[in-house]
């Protein structure tokens, strides 16, 4: 494979964990923002006293990082970030942990994510925004409904047909069948997904994301402190992230904030998307993928269904694999925020880490990307490049 020239790298992902369990009992939130947190640690080989920068969004209970940084008992912060845009909120609490490393603001950021929807009622602190009153009295749709919206807007304009959004299943099954973790581990087939309970037409029962406990957490560090670990970590080479609103009613439901964030992450990073080797992408629904793909440059506009189909999405040979621990869709989609398993997963990846059956040979250059909010109507849209850095 020909070396790929990449970005100055400003900061590095040295430890990654994800939560092995996908029901909670008998635990609170905050112990499992800790457990992940110990566990991201002892991944990088650092302790709590080596953190001096962390960051939360809404499922942190309390008082935000303010609460989670006194129950952990983090004793040297100088940074804290809460920055609060959905399931895309942690890979945007990547990209600042770098900027703030590059700024000479910290060293060893952490970041983590923590909920229990299943098991327990999971803290959100969202306040009614200046939309609500415009949009309740309507009566506020449900997520499955809203992204129904967005799937029949683009069979409409584009052609894409149901039987297009249910490869995006089988390849996430398929990968999931491999990760004794997940929620869904089962392989089925596009007739499978066909079959499955309508929701909201056109979006069936498996073109939804699990609702499961868990979390994870990430540890970033600076260039200095990565030479002095054991562990392999991974650059941070490029970050990009950017709002899509309904723009007071104009608005296009066939692309997503992706459309900007991505240029962006590629710009920084000095990549494209055919250097590309492996691909987390937010799948909240079948259609958040497909949607993805395009505005990511991937393929063109329209192209979408026709570009998942023939194992496109599966690894460790597809065009483009995708989502190998199963996704939100089979894996894992803690407190209704699954960004952060996309870093982890891809962290696993360039690592060489993931499962032998769907670890892509010669990773290289790795995207992540996550959608926070809704495809619908308002989100927050992040992509991150990652890089493997030599062992």
């Amino acid at each position: 494979m020909e070396t790929k020239q990449l970005s100055v790298r400003r900061a590095h992902i040295a430890g990654a964990y994800e939560h092995p369990d996908r029901t909670i009992a008998n635990k609170s939130v905050p112990q499992v923002h800790l457990e992940v947190a110990l566990g991201a640690l002892s991944d990088a080989g650092l302790t709590m006293n080596d953190v001096d920068a962390y960051f939360c969004a809404g499922d942190a209970p309390g008082f935000g990082p303010l609460s989670m940084i006194e129950y952990m008992g983090l004793r040297n912060v100088r940074y804290a970030d809460s920055t609060e845009i959905g399931g895309s909120s942690y890979l945007s609490h990547v990209g600042h942990a770098a900027a703030a490393i590059a700024a000479g603001k910290a060293s060893v950021a952490l970041i983590t994510l923590a909920g229990l929807p299943r098991s327990a009622v999971t803290a959100e602190r969202m306040s009614p925004g200046p939309e609500w009153m415009f949009e309740d009295v309507y009566g506020p749709s449900s997520a499955p409904a809203q992204y129904a919206l967005v799937a029949q807007r683009h069979m409409y304009e584009y052609g894409t047909t149901s039987a297009q959004l249910a490869e995006v299943k089988v390849a996430a099954s398929h990968h999931a069948s491999f990760n004794s973790n997940a929620f869904l581990q089962r392989e089925v087939t596009v007739e499978e997904v066909l079959e499955s309970p309508m929701v909201s037409d056109p979006l069936h029962r498996l073109d939804c994301c699990v609702v499961t406990d868990g979390g994870g957490a990430l540890v970033v560090v600076s260039p200095e402190i990565a030479k002095q670990l054991d562990r392999h970590s991974i650059s941070v080479l490029g970050h990009g992230e950017a709002p899509k609103h309904a723009d007071n009613g104009r608005l296009d439901l066939t692309y997503s904030g992706a459309r900007w964030s991505g240029p962006l992450a590629f710009g920084e990073a000095g990549v494209a998307a055919g250097d590309i080797d492996y691909a987390s992408i937010y799948d909240s629904f079948t259609i958040t993928v497909i949607e993805t793909i395009e505005d990511l440059g991937f393929c063109e506009k329209g192209e979408g269904g026709r570009f998942v189909l023939d194992g496109a999405l599966w690894a460790p040979h597809g065009k483009l694999p995708f989502n190998t621990d199963g996704g939100g869709l089979c894996n894992n989609h803690p407190s209704f925020r699954g960004g952060i398993t996309k870093v982890i997963e891809a962290v696993r990846q360039l690592r060489g880490e993931a499962h032998p059956a769907v670890q892509v040979p010669d990773c290289e250059v790795a995207l992540a990307h996550g959608t926070g909010g809704s495809l619908a109507n308002r989100m927050g849209s992040v992509t991150l490049i990652l890089g493997r850095d030599a062992a």
